[in-house]
């Protein structure tokens, strides 16, 4: 199946690891023009090193920007230099940030900010500017990669899980907004994904129940319905579908990809 993905500019945010790397991945190899944007500049310079192999023209279709997204004002500006050097943004992924786990009984009003500003607000301050500019248009693909937890109410991902909440009710409200502006605004919802923050969580989870890393991540894979975590480029391969041209009248949706983990009807 043609995705139709060649040639276009895709922007993809957490691009220098885990899902968003995987979209990276993807996006080359489908013919699309990557830029890569992180905070870190040396895990950046790394990814687009890692992705030389996934076309043999890849490194003249990578390009990598380093940027807090934190910051609104420098998050700007690094969207008119993306442009400026290299076109217009035709898709624009988010998968970026992530909101630490807390016990309720541990929560602050500083770790409550923490949350939003580590989730919600790095992907609001690149949708926001992005859509208008996409709707100026007349064409555009937004892509969020949010998280299960935004549905799930653990008492341990309070503070996160809101920000994934926010994240949901505001894509799909600019997925209405925008839609006669000929702009797609579509969410991914991940369940547990096999990257480096799994690991993390498995490490953390095998010193409070003193077992090993192995263990807990046997543990993970056996609470999945189909006996297994996902791999990033699964989530990946839903991410390009959403993003191209084969999904037109897709959006607004928020599409659970938790393996049936929490088996709901919306």
């Amino acid at each position: 199946m043609d995705l139709e993905l060649a040639g276009k500019h895709v922007l993809i945010t957490g691009g220098s690891r885990g899902i968003g790397l995987a979209c990276a991945r993807g996006f080359l190899q489908e013919g699309a023009r990557v830029s890569l944007v992180a905070r870190n500049p040396d895990a950046l310079a790394q990814a687009a090193l890692g992705l030389a192999d996934a076309r043999a023209d890849a490194h003249s279709l990578i390009a990598t920007f380093a940027v807090d997204l934190a910051d609104p004002r420098a998050t700007l500006a690094a969207l008119d230099r993306i442009e400026q050097a290299h076109g217009p943004v035709d898709v624009l992924v988010n998968s970026a940030g992530a909101a630490r786990r807390t016990p309720p009984d541990e929560l602050t009003a500083d770790k409550w900010h923490a949350a939003m500003q580590a989730k919600y607000f790095t992907y609001v301050h690149v949708m926001d500017p992005l859509v208008k500019r996409m709707a100026a248009r007349g064409t555009g693909v937004i892509v969020n990669v949010v998280g299960a937890g935004g549905k799930v109410a653990s008492p341990t991902h309070l503070a996160g899980g809101a920000a994934n909440a926010a994240l949901m009710l505001a894509s799909t409200g600019l997925a209405n907004a925008y839609a006669a502006r000929g702009v797609r605004v579509n969410v991914v919802n991940p369940g547990p994904v096999a990257t480096e923050r799994l690991h993390e969580g498995a490490k953390a989870e095998a010193q409070l129940l003193g077992i090993s890393p192995e263990e807990a991540l046997a543990r993970a894979n056996r609470r999945q319905p189909l006996g297994r975590v996902a791999q990033p480029r699964e989530i990946a391969d839903a991410v390009l579908f959403l993003a191209s041209a084969r999904a037109s009248y897709i959006t607004g949706a928020v599409i659970a990809m938790d393996g049936a983990m929490v088996p709901t009807v919306v």
